[in-house]
């Protein structure tokens, strides 16, 4: 009989156990889940405090000398590298509105697709209210391209930020989190976050080395980006619950 109360009494203690272990597993995955979302907050914060302390620097000249410098050694690498021009046009097209719009349609499709519409929802509005402010900030600063003369091809309209380094960094951060979210393995999130990157990145360059935009536009562009995509992510997250996304 005493053995049976011993049993008993272990096994109790044993749940008990079990349930103060998985209780302060929760808590401590909470609570760095909190870490998580403050510190994607912040850095939030400090790409858009960069983008309109950058934009200040612009209006007031202060980066002309830069960005000449940096134009002037893109078209004499163009004239040295004659092949290098045709990977950047490929590079830049990744940025196009047709390329970005295409990406967002496939991607909401999909979403919606598997129920999930609320995230779907969220995506579609990043990338149309981003696209939307892109166009108000250019209007904003009224920054002119570079002359034509530095450029490998011929683009219209305003300079800064640039739209295609905005669009791409806020459509493929955006996608690339969402899809790392889905991995459990660190490696796998890793390897899919700076794929995502690499493909921003690429397109910044791009206008830069092509000529259409001053170094400080793709740098804006970045900033700005990257900013809109993790305050989009941060509000999806707080969605995250949602029984419909």
């Amino acid at each position: 009989m005493s053995s049976r109360f011993a049993a008993s009494k272990a096994a109790i203690n044993a749940a008990i156990t079990l349930t103060a272990v998985q209780r302060l597993r929760a808590r401590l995955d909470g609570d760095a889940s909190l870490v998580k979302a403050l510190l994607v907050g912040l850095l939030t914060v400090l790409l858009l405090l960069a983008f309109v302390l950058g934009g200040a620097e612009v209006m007031e000249g202060d980066t002309h000398s830069f960005d000449v410098y940096l134009l002037q050694g893109a078209q004499s690498l163009r004239a040295g590298h004659p092949w290098l021009a045709a990977i950047m046009r490929d590079f830049s097209a990744l940025g196009s509105t047709a390329v970005m719009t295409l990406f967002t349609l496939i991607s909401v499709g999909y979403l919606t697709l598997v129920s999930a519409r609320v995230t779907a929802l969220l995506v579609a509005m990043s990338v149309i209210t981003g696209a939307v402010f892109v166009q108000i900030l250019k209007a904003g600063f009224g920054r002119l391209r570079p002359d034509a003369g530095f450029a490998d091809l011929v683009a219209t309209g305003l300079s800064f930020p640039s739209g295609h380094t905005s669009m791409s960094a806020i459509v493929f951060l955006t996608l690339g989190a969402l899809i790392a979210s889905t991995r459990s393995r660190v490696p796998e999130r890793l390897y899919i976050l700076a794929a995502a990157a690499l493909l921003a990145l690429l397109v910044g360059v791009s206008r830069v080395l092509l000529g259409v935009h001053w170094a400080t536009d793709v740098l804006g562009g970045w900033a700005f980006g990257a900013a809109w995509a993790m305050a989009w992510l941060l509000l999806a997250r707080f969605l995250r619950q949602d029984p419909q996304g």
